[in-house]
């Protein structure tokens, strides 16, 4: 039977948000709710060249647990013996998050996904044309009929039932409603709509999430791909549009161009919107680590959120801003300590002396105006050679400038 969800603990809210979206951001959002399906161990999964080991399945279920996250799509049990026992060790040990399991529909996979003691099962079908004439070769009556068996035979179970009409974006509209009456009507707890390919835009998306709601009393769930970067943005539009959950992945990683990222929608829900996911989001960059490492898939540096570039700066007025009110050129209301990062002032060709001298102080320097001057000159030429400026060679330029160390002048005046 499904569990009873509990949250974490809130480590911190955002007592300032309203000021920071006056003007032309002045209109507030009626999103109250935001639920997250993670499908890092499944979707995620099918990344080309990614396998995650037991382990590592383990290791980011168990953290994506210990976070909060609402569901956990565990895998898909049917694939393998080892899918299956790496599924059904996710389902006994998860505390906190509902634990799910994928299956088309097919007999032998809900039986697979029930078997393996998951809280939720997912079932697809596909329902595009191009998706029923060319991959799954059935008729739309046929796969009406599987989908309302697969329904019935885990709502009969006694066990959560998410329905997804595959390609939900490219399906025909009569078609669509006709498969959402008919699996609402068998009992499914929630609908799952899937821009398969990734060629959703926000408003259109928002547009089919509002026409699906009048047909069914199932709460909705979307899930977005990135194929034209929009995949986010397409998660926040199904929440503008009342969706209740959002299917994502650690990273954005999944099937081509991936998902909608785990970070990007929960720090929009939390920080742009003012949701209260129940999500500890000071683990965020930890988690995206150690999927990175997992998935051998490098986080690009200008990722939002777990980038490294994310809280970093180089140019000589935003540094300078920066150092002044961190407010000035950084969102605000998502701060650096929120996601369980750190702030970094990176010294390079675009350099201004305000990061010069904090750094230098930093490294224990106390540098006159003319001496901050002359390493900040030291570091353009450097980084404009595109070598990167570290703090051992830092401190090489204040040395040659004739820099005082506080222990240097601590030693005088011993």
């Amino acid at each position: 039977m499904t569990r009873c969800l509990t949250t974490t603990r809130r480590i911190r809210r955002v007592p300032r948000r309203v000021e920071f979206f006056k003007g032309t951001l002045a209109q507030q959002s009626e999103i109250e709710d935001v639920r997250i399906f993670d499908t890092t161990l499944r979707d995620g999964e099918q990344s080309p060249r990614t396998s995650f080991s037991y382990e590592e399945k383990r290791d980011i279920a168990a953290t994506l647990d210990d976070m909060g996250t609402h569901v956990i799509e565990a895998g898909f049990p049917v694939n393998s013996d080892a899918e299956f026992e790496a599924v059904a060790d996710i389902a006994a040990s998860a505390d906190k998050s509902t634990t799910c399991g994928l299956a088309r529909v097919v007999d032998k996979d809900i039986e697979a996904a029930l078997d393996s003691g998951v809280d939720m099962v997912h079932t697809f079908v596909s329902t595009s044309d191009v998706q029923l004439a060319d991959s799954m070769h059935a008729s739309r009556e046929e796969a009406v009929e599987r989908a309302v068996r697969s329904v019935e035979r885990v709502r009969d179970a006694g066990v959560e039932v998410m329905f997804s009409p595959m390609d939900a974006t490219r399906t025909d509209e009569e078609f669509l409603i006709e498969v959402v009456e008919a699996v609402s009507e068998a009992g499914v707890d929630w609908i799952n709509l899937p821009d398969t390919v990734g060629v959703a835009t926000p408003t259109r998306f928002a547009r089919m999430v509002q026409m699906v709601r009048e047909h069914t009393d199932a709460r909705i769930d979307v899930h977005a791909h990135d194929d034209f970067g929009l995949a986010s943005a397409n998660a926040m539009a199904g929440f503008e549009a009342g969706a209740a959950q959002a299917q994502v992945s650690v990273n954005g990683i999944g099937e081509r161009a991936g998902n909608a990222a785990y970070e990007e929608v929960v720090m929009a829900a939390e920080s742009l919107y003012g949701v209260d996911t129940g999500i500890d989001t000071t683990r965020i960059t930890e988690l995206a680590r150690i999927v990175e490492e997992a998935s051998d898939i490098p986080v690009p540096a200008n990722k939002p959120v777990v980038g490294r570039n994310a809280f970093s700066h180089e140019s000589g007025i935003h540094a300078a801003g920066v150092i002044e009110n961190a407010d000035t050129f950084e969102p605000g209301v998502m701060t650096p300590e929120m996601v369980g990062a750190t702030r970094e002032f990176v010294l390079g060709k675009h350099t201004g002396t305000h990061s010069v001298r904090k750094r230098l102080a930093d490294i224990g320097f106390e540098p006159t105006d003319a001496e901050v001057r002359e390493v900040t000159r030291r570091v353009k030429d450097y980084g404009a050679e595109k070598e990167r400026v570290t703090d051992t060679t830092l401190e090489a330029f204040a040395r040659e400038v004739g820099v005082t160390h506080k222990d240097e002048r601590e030693e005088v005046r011993a």
